[in-house]
């Protein structure tokens, strides 16, 4: 895989990847079960479902990020790797990394975009993510976070891997403020966060975070006459969910001051 990705040269993978950093913490049982749960995902196919469900949500806030040609970008949660191949399209000069914590979703999306030269995509959790510091122009990620075993520990890993004046931007379905998706917890086979949008902009602001805002972001694509689904009671209440739209949570890294050695005694 790396050798296909022609334009990660070995410094990038040296510099990058095998950047020394602490040893990993043993994987937590939240994280073996988050593994576990979307590996299945992964082997049933769910994958390649993401881009249809999410593209009505996610289009609008990509054109809000305004990802420019240079950007280095993170997408945390990949899934199937459909997100970070189109950021790729936008960021034709920087480097995009897509990261997941199953490592058969990481597989599927190697496999599915080997052929897009500057991305790449990397088995690891929000809680230490496996990149050095300061490197991301943008991070993103999308129906992931309410996942995470600590929410807030991850908003602060995000703040780390984000260079000055970066920008992290936090896109969900399952938040408090929606009482449409309140059932959804009933059915998760994992554990799961149910917060209001200003928890998740506090985490924002307690991880040093400038400039936090919220807004929702509605799905306009067509709903259907009736429903029959486990997600929600009805049609009525589906449309209901996607008119109260999606949370996005976002922020910028301000300016970190530089230490400066000590001036000499005179």
């Amino acid at each position: 895989m790396v050798e296909a990705q022609a334009r990660w040269t070995a410094e990038d993978l040296e510099r990058l990847v095998l950047l020394p950093r602490p040893a990993p913490k043993k994987a937590s049982s939240e994280d073996q079960q988050l593994r576990e749960e979307f590996n299945r995902w992964a082997e049933d196919g769910r994958g390649e479902g993401m881009e249809e469900d999410h593209l009505p949500i996610v289009l609008p806030t990509v054109d809000l990020m305004q990802i420019a040609p240079a950007d280095n970008v993170l997408d945390v949660g990949c899934g199937a790797g459909w997100l970070a191949a189109r950021i790729a399209k936008l960021a034709p000069e920087g480097r995009v990394i897509g990261m997941d914590v199953s490592d058969e979703m990481v597989r599927l999306a190697r496999r599915r975009y080997s052929d897009v030269p500057h991305a790449m995509f990397i088995e690891g959790g929000v809680d230490e993510i496996p990149w050095e510091d300061a490197f991301f122009q943008k991070v993103i990620t999308v129906e992931s976070a309410y996942y995470w075993p600590d929410p807030a520990r991850g908003v602060r890993e995000i703040f780390r891997v984000l260079a000055d004046e970066g920008t992290a931007w936090l896109l969900i379905n399952y938040y408090r403020d929606n009482p449409h998706c309140h059932q959804w917890g009933q059915h998760y086979k994992t554990p799961s966060h149910l917060l209001a949008a200003e928890e998740w902009a506090q985490f924002f602001r307690d991880a040093g975070f400038a400039d936090v805002a919220h807004c929702r972001i509605p799905d306009t694509s067509p709903s259907p006459e009736t429903y029959s689904g486990r997600w929600f009671r009805d049609a009525a209440q589906l449309r209901a969910f996607k008119a109260e739209g999606a949370l996005l949570v976002h922020g910028r890294k301000p300016a970190q001051p530089t230490s400066r050695p000590p001036l000499p005694m005179l």
